[in-house]
């Protein structure tokens, strides 16, 4: 028993008080079970000598009056013990575990194993949700459809599912893979780990390590938005005026970021300067366009950006993601204008309008020779239809959106 707690001890983190206190419940439900009660019983376990003792205490009663045989006994059987007992005399009488009989051992056995399982998993679980939001490294022991099953150091499993994944991530067996610990959740009694490689803290962990201004305290992280895989926006601040918080998380030529970005898949990564002034850090956020003027509406946590034409398309972003993280960055939903001078009414580039239109379809208007919007808007609906390779709904939505430019 001493060595069978001390492994317990060093491989299942349950200590040796709890034990004794599993061994005694244990051995408690059994005697219940087979006596009815267990209040008259004294269970004594002795993890310094590695033995236990079991005391069946029963009073003496006159021989021929004895009703309940597991409190009572014979005074005749008592003095077969101890020649002196008396009448009314508490007889404590030791019970080999060897008596019990076969079925009682096997259901002590059980209840035992039940009992540390359950064990096992409250301890897991505390570990676990104690970490919730650190980096842990594991190993990758198999991948089904919908998540990847890893093991850590311990052989504890942990899991990856799909949509905690990086789009681009695979998997093979036997390699290691880091994730953050996104949750724990107590399921049926057994604890699941799950992991994210998708969760911003994730990104956020792998930047602290590589930064060490940030592990010093002199540079905070204050927000983070990501479209995992595609882009993500950061905003940094330095509490010492002589540091650049963006140039210190960049690092020469990029070299801090080129691994994170490497772990996240090519997920390109761009640090901002936050400031709590929210206007500027729209302006900031919706980098590498250069803004002309922001109008909030803080009550409806909306913005009104107003750029020139051919910032747009820059701040608007490549499927609109610059856009969005930059909504999600300030926690403000930005709505893009061009702004145009008088010059500039006359006529606007088609590239312009990749916003709200689709590329190939501005590539399709430009085969049959429309530069700019006055060309498609001036050319007749079914001569387009007739030349261009688009659907009749597809054209009379372009000549829609670009009619409500000039209007």
């Amino acid at each position: 028993m001493i060595e069978v707690f001390a492994d317990f001890k060093e491989k299942n983190n349950i200590d040796r008080a709890t034990l004794v206190s599993v061994l005694e419940e244990c051995f408690r439900s059994v005697i219940s079970k087979m006596y009815g009660s267990d209040e008259n019983y004294d269970i004594i376990v002795n993890p310094d000598k590695g033995d236990f003792e079991i005391y069946h205490n029963r009073v003496v009663v006159p021989d021929g009056e004895v009703k309940d045989p597991n409190k009572e006994i014979a005074l005749s059987e008592a003095q077969k013990i101890e020649d002196d007992y008396e009448i009314d005399e508490e007889v404590s009488q030791r019970v080999e575990v060897a008596d019990f009989g076969r079925r009682a051992i096997l259901q002590l056995r059980q209840t035992l194993a039940s009992r540390i399982m359950e064990l096992e998993y409250d301890s897991l679980y505390n570990q676990y949700k104690e970490r919730e939001g650190e980096i842990i490294t594991a190993e990758v022991y198999q991948t089904w459809k919908r998540e990847t099953l890893l093991m850590d150091e311990d052989g504890n499993e942990l899991l990856l599912p799909r949509q905690e994944q990086i789009p681009g991530d695979f998997f093979r067996k036997g390699e290691s893979t880091r994730a953050v610990i996104s949750r724990v959740e107590n399921t049926g009694g057994k604890p699941r780990i799950i992991l994210s490689r998708t969760d911003p803290a994730f990104l956020q962990h792998m930047l602290e390590a590589e930064v060490p201004e940030i592990q010093d305290g002199l540079i905070t992280i204050h927000k983070i938005a990501r479209i995992p895989g595609e882009r993500a926006k950061i905003a940094v601040e330095s509490y010492d005026d002589r540091i650049d918080p963006v140039g210190a998380c960049v690092g020469v030529r990029g070299s801090r970021l080129r691994g994170i970005v490497h772990e996240l898949k090519g997920e390109n990564i761009d640090v901002v300067t936050w400031t709590s002034n929210t206007q500027l850090m729209i302006t900031r956020a919706l980098n590498p366009a250069r803004v002309n003027s922001v109008v909030l509406h803080e009550e409806e946590h909306t913005a009104e950006v107003y750029l020139d034409p051919d910032q747009v398309s820059l701040a608007i972003g490549k499927g609109g993601l610059n856009v969005k993280l930059a909504s999600m960055l300030v926690g403000y939903t930005i709505d893009v204008f061009r702004e145009l001078d008088d010059e500039d009414n006359d006529d606007v580039s088609l590239d312009e309008f990749t916003d709200a239109i689709e590329p190939w379809v501005i590539d399709e208007l430009k085969k049959i020779g429309f530069e700019t919007a006055k060309d498609v808007l001036g050319a007749q609906r079914e001569m387009i239809i007739q030349n261009a390779d688009l659907e009749e709904e597809t054209v009379d939505e372009v000549l829609r959106i670009l009619q409500a430019e000039f209007e």
